[in-house]
């Protein structure tokens, strides 16, 4: 029996082989893995829905009613109230996150299993460091921009919280100094470690029912392999329906923090 790998899904493999591009003494590779697939697909689903939810009509359908609802989730759930009316040039922003996050963890949901058939093409990007990174590190380059568009050298400011000690400035500057560096960090490992984990528990499960079933097969005592393949099932249900509930909580958890660190920039030195 072949043993079970439950990280082989996770390995980015390429689907269609195109010539390098020479860039001064470099070659840029510019073939299309399982996970650029992947992701093109979710771009590609999102940019249709979308497309379908503005209509822009007075009595809207159900396409429409589902975009502005996640629009509406958005604007009067995290901006607004984080950041108040200064917030919604933002809007668009956090939802662009919000939904393309969510949109690329339902996908890896939806296709999980297709590794474990030996589909080599599907893939979960968010379940890639390097694209939890990515977007991680493009919110902070935002938060950084609009930090010194709004403060100017005022952002500073950010780094040294009102009312303290002039002997104590130098040593809480570099803490929040710190603090505010690794957030690309701990916002790429919290999205990245709750979708491989979950991927992975739903793969060792879905390997059991294989396992279990095929040695219930044999007859006997080992008929028991029955039950447990059918309790593994039991899981794999269980655990779909979980792991539908953390692909949205992860996607509106990183919205939330990325609306957080906006609000710092936005309100600096004030409240809304």
């Amino acid at each position: 029996m072949a043993a079970i790998d439950p990280l082989h899904q996770f390995l980015v493999r390429k689907i269609v082989e195109l010539p390098p591009i020479p860039i001064g003494g470099y070659a840029l590779d510019m073939s299309i893995t399982n996970s650029v697939l992947m992701m093109l697909i979710a771009a590609t689903l999102l940019s249709v829905v979308l497309a379908l939810a503005a209509k822009g009509r007075l009595v809207p359908d159900r396409m429409q009613a589902v975009g502005e609802g996640f629009y509406e989730v958005i604007e009067s759930t995290l901006v607004t109230p984080i950041i108040g009316e200064g917030g919604k040039p933002y809007v668009p922003f956090i939802f662009t996150i919000f939904m393309m996050i969510l949109t690329m963890n339902l996908l890896g949901i939806v296709l999980a299993l297709g590794a474990l058939g030996g589909q080599n093409w599907t893939f979960t990007p968010t379940g890639q460091l390097a694209i939890t990174a990515t977007l991680a590190v493009l919110t902070f380059l935002a938060v950084l921009g609009v930090g010194f568009v709004k403060n100017g050298l005022g952002f500073f400011k950010l780094f040294v919280p009102a009312g303290l000690p002039v002997v104590m400035i130098p040593f809480m500057a570099i803490i929040e100094l710190i603090s505010f560096v690794v957030r690309p960090l701990t916002l790429a490992m919290r999205l990245f470690g709750n979708i491989v984990g979950g991927h992975v528990v739903m793969f060792i499960f879905a390997s059991f029912v294989i396992s279990l079933g095929a040695l219930g097969m044999h007859g006997g005592l080992a008929s028991l392999g029955f039950l447990g393949s059918a309790a593994s099932l039991t899981m794999i249900v269980l655990l779909t329906g979980l792991e539908l509930l953390v692909a949205f909580l992860q996607a509106f958890i990183f919205a939330a923090l990325a609306t957080v660190y906006l609000n710092e920039v936005v309100n600096l030195g004030h409240g809304h």
